[in-house]
This record gives C-alpha cells, sequence and structure tokens, in this order.
C-alpha cells in the first residue's frame, strides 16, 4: 500500500483512480502521471480488489449490483485513506447487461446476469422476424445468446413488469455511476454492445426496437468516451468523507478500455484481451459489415477517438475456471500454477477442443462437457488435471490463430505478431502455446490493461494526454512487453494441430 508520501511524489502532473468491474473480480486502482527528467510515466497502485458473481434465486441469474455499489465506494475511501486525491474517476465493465430506473430514479430490480437461461434460443427467433443479414448490417454484432437485444427481447416476451414501469435503461458501468452522482449517461463504447444502436449512424435503432416490442423511450442519447459526467453527489461526499471528485465516462467497456491500453505504435496491429472472455481484434476507422464478416462471426464495436474495434468473442479461461472451481469442489489441489505445471507435462495435442461451443457457455458441469465434446469428436478422454489443461489451452490457442487468420482475410492486412494485455498474460504456458500457434511473435502487456485504458481516457477528458496515440506512447514508456518467440522445432506439430483443429471446428 502506498504511503501518504504519494501526495507529494516529485514531477506528479495528475492522479486518477480507475474501477475496473470483471465478471469474477473487481478492483481499484490509481494511477498518478509522473513526469520528470527521465519523462512521463504511469504509477499504478491497487487500493482494493473484491470478488464478484452471479446470485441464482427465483429461477433467474442475477448481479448483486448494490453490493458492487458499495465495493466502489469502498474503493474510493482506500483511495484517499492511502493518501490520494485524484482529480477523476472512472467505470469499466464487462458489455451488454444494463439496470433499469423508474420516474422516481429507483432501481427497478436486480439486473439479469448474461449467463441467465431466459435468452435460450432468442437468437433464431429474433432473426425469423428480422432477418440475419438485417440484423449484423443494423447491430455490427457476433449473435450471440447474452446481446442485449435477446434480453429485452426475452423481457418483452415475457411481459414483465419491470420494462411498465422504468423510465430509463442504464448499462452496467452508467448505472453505478448514476448512483454515485445522479447524473444518467449512456457511453458510446458499452452501447455498441446491445446490438441496438445502428454502427453506421450511430443512433438507436428504433424501428427495430418496436418490431421486437423493446420501448425506445428507455435510451438516452449516446455521449462519446471521455464525456465528463459531474461529481460525486453530496450525499456519497457525506457517507465516504471524501470531495466531490468527478467521473468521467471512460470507455466503460472493458474490452474497449483495454484496446486503448495496447502498447501498439502507429503500425498496423492485432491484439487479445486475455481473462474470462478472450477478445481478439483489430482497430479500424469505420465499422466493416460485409457478409464475410457475418458468417465468420465478427463484431463491430465502437472504441476510443472515433475508432472502430473488429473483433471475436472466443470463450477464453472461463473454461479452465470453471474446472478449477470443480476440482476445489472435488478437494483437489487446484492451484494455477500447479495446473500449468501439469499441463506442460501432458502429452500434447491429445485432445482439442471448440472453446466456442454452447455446450461451454454455462454448463452444469465443464469437465463432464469438455470429456462428452472429446468422446463425440472420437478423441481421447482427458482425464487427469494436466490433461484437462492442456486440452484448454492448446484449443484456445489454436482459436487464436484460426481468428488471426480470420482478420487477415476481412481487412485485407497482414500482422506481424499478436500483442496480448489482461490478466490472462500471467499463464506464459498460453502465451507460448499462442506464438508457436501462431508461428509469429507475442508481446505481453500490461496485465491490468482494461484499467489502464480506463486511466487513459480521464487523463485525455482532463487534458494531460493529447489523444489516444499521445496515451499509447506513455504505456510503450512505462511498462515493460515479455515477448514470446515461436520455437521452429516445433512448428510442424502446431501446423498439424492445426488442421485437426479446423476439422474438429467444422472449419476444415
Amino acid at each position: 500500500m502506498p504511503q501518504a508520501a504519494s501526495r507529494t511524489r516529485p514531477g506528479r502532473r495528475a492522479t486518477v483512480l480507475a474501477f475496473d468491474l470483471g465478471a469474477s473480480t473487481g478492483r481499484a486502482l490509481v494511477g498518478e502521471l509522473l513526469e520528470d527528467g527521465e519523462g512521463r510515466r504511469l504509477a499504478v497502485t491497487e487500493v482494493h480488489r473484491f470478488p464478484n458473481g452471479p446470485v441464482e434465486t427465483c429461477g433467474h441469474l442475477y448481479w448483486d449490483i448494490l453490493r458492487l455499489l458499495q465495493e466502489v465506494k469502498t474503493g474510493i475511501r482506500k483511495a484517499f485513506q492511502n493518501g490520494f486525491r485524484p482529480e477523476s474517476f472512472g467505470i469499466d465493465t464487462w458489455g451488454v447487461d444494463f439496470g433499469l430506473i423508474d420516474r422516481n430514479g429507483e432501481l427497478v430490480g436486480n439486473p439479469y446476469h448474461y449467463r441467465d437461461a431466459q435468452t435460450e434460443g432468442l437468437i433464431d427467433e429474433v432473426a425469423a422476424l428480422v432477418g440475419r443479414r438485417e440484423l449484423y448490417e443494423q447491430g455490427g454484432l457476433q449473435f450471440m445468446p447474452f446481446n442485449t437485444i435477446y434480453q429485452l427481447y426475452a423481457m418483452a416476451k415475457a411481459r414483465t413488469p419491470r420494462l411498465d414501469a422504468a423510465e430509463t435503461l442504464l448499462l452496467t458501468p452508467d448505472l453505478i455511476t448514476y448512483l454515485l452522482t445522479g447524473r444518467k449517461v449512456c457511453e458510446f463504447t458499452m452501447a455498441t454492445t446491445t446490438q441496438l444502436l445502428h454502427p453506421l449512424t450511430k443512433t438507436w435503432n428504433t424501428p427495430l426496437m418496436e418490431r421486437l416490442g423493446i420501448p425506445p423511450r428507455l435510451f438516452l442519447d449516446v455521449v462519446p468516451p471521455g464525456t465528463r459526467v459531474g461529481p460525486l453527489s453530496d450525499a456519497v461526499c457525506r457517507e465516504l468523507g471524501v470531495p466531490p471528485v468527478e467521473a468521467v465516462a471512460v470507455a466503460t467497456h472493458d474490452t474497449e478500455s483495454a484496446a486503448a491500453a495496447v502498447p501498439a505504435g502507429g503500425e498496423t496491429f492485432v491484439y487479445l484481451v486475455c481473462g474470462t472472455w478472450s477478445l481478439l481484434g483489430t482497430e479500424l476507422d469505420r465499422p466493416l459489415l460485409t457478409p464475410r464478416a457475418m458468417e465468420l462471426a465478427y463484431s463491430n464495436e465502437g472504441g476510443v477517438g472515433d475508432s472502430w474495434q473488429l473483433l471475436k468473442n472466443i470463450m477464453g479461461l472461463w473454461i479452465l475456471q470453471e474446472c478449477r472451481r470443480e476440482w476445489e469442489e472435488q478437494g483437489l489441489p487446484s492451484a494455477w500454477s500447479d495446473l500449468v505445471d501439469a499441463a506442460r507435462e501432458a502429452p500434447p495435442f491429445r485432445s482439442l477442443i471448440d472453446p466456442d461451443d454452447l455446450r461451454f457457455y454455462a454448463p452444469g458441469s465443464m469437465l463432464g462437457e469438455i470429456r462428452g465434446f472429446c468422446r463425440d469428436t472420437g478423441q481421447p478422454v482427458p482425464e487427469t488435471q494436466g490433461q484437462v489443461t492442456r486440452c484448454v489451452l492448446e484449443s484456445l490457442a489454436l482459436r487464436y490463430r484460426q481468428a488471426v487468420d480470420q482478420l487477415e482475410l476481412l481487412t485485407g492486412r497482414s500482422f506481424r505478431g499478436l500483442h496480448m494485455v489482461g490478466g490472462g498474460i500471467r499463464n506464459e504456458l498460453l502465451c507460448r502455446f499462442a506464438a508457436n500457434a501462431l508461428a509469429r511473435p507475442v508481446w505481453a502487456g500490461p496485465v491490468e490493461a482494461s484499467a489502464i485504458g480506463n486511466m487513459l481516457v480521464q487523463l485525455i477528458a482532463l487534458g494531460h494526454c493529447r489523444d489516444l496515440r499521445d496515451a499509447r506512447v506513455l504505456v510503450r514508456d512505462t511498462f515493460s512487453l515479455a515477448a514470446y518467440e515461436p520455437d521452429p522445432a516445433e512448428s510442424p506439430s502446431w501446423e498439424e494441430a492445426r488442421r485437426k483443429f479446423a476439422g474438429i471446428c467444422g472449419t476444415g
């Protein structure tokens, strides 16, 4: 923990507070922009960390949004208790989920969790009403069951009284900001995760909403990332004993915050945000809405500085997290380091899975589904922790290769390597597998990319960085990267595995 003396660090130009809320963990980090004779750098200090997860009751899966609000308040208080004086704060979270506010300004129930079963089967149902091509051209997103459009359609179909009582829809980070400041906004990057914002006009698709029974009155006008929202409310300031720190609507979708922190130069680049989900994409100046992009299931999400991120959602380390949870319930030692060591000793390419098979989306038993997939595809069934872990990590690396190849096809670009950011890069074996699968170098870092991108947008909003390019220079000057080169001796076996993987996934 920092000492109170941190308030007087030589050369300190600005201090900001970033909240990065993931699907399993939330964290509060302070960023200090320091400048001296050696140049600028960003000092990052974690002041609070807390678990996050769903609550199941009454046949639904919910977020405990008020507990998350309380954890954010705790993070604000701890920042000041540890001697920091942030000029602003920003909140980024996972995408698609939302809360509803009634005409009295009160929350209408707990928000649904994106893995709630209410949206099962609705992709095909909505597509039958609207048309898949029209849906893609007007929403720009990969068809995923958790997209906001399907959640709202499920509520409209069920004639939930929540929609009748609601006056405003606030996506998760905007909802928490509202509960802290009393100010309602709808930030652009998060709005693009709804599949209800037209990617060409950047306006709400009210004709589509009306066709699906979704009330257009719920949606606020969209504001760009970096919008200064307003200070903490008087009540919150009194409760926490802090001054009225200003909220900034950062790139509130955590993927877009992470993309902002990718330490690329001016060159064309491809990146992977690696965590519970794997988001692999590249940055464009306009959305790509071609039939081939739809067929290959790529999303167009709004980014910082008028950019668009063409990316694919890949199931990610969620698969291994669920395996680990099951092993712990069985009383088996399941430290991440032990699982990785066991995977190193397991035979390579014995079994592979398609990480994006929907059986892995919300399983009763992840281990059972992995073994069932391998059995159904005529492969040896992984039994040991090492075999399962290696199966998952190799499969993810091969999916990354497939996605990079597809991005090159879609954009006509050539990528010389992969930038990996996020908590998943702590798994060095996955990074090495990715380099071998791609037959290209992998540059890993920074770990806390979403929080750092959150800070960068605040610094731009406050005038301490000129623009996104300048902010990325700050990242490169501050954080060292780990470089992983492909092993030429392993290239033939990875190429053979790539062909096997394509056959398993039905893309061979």
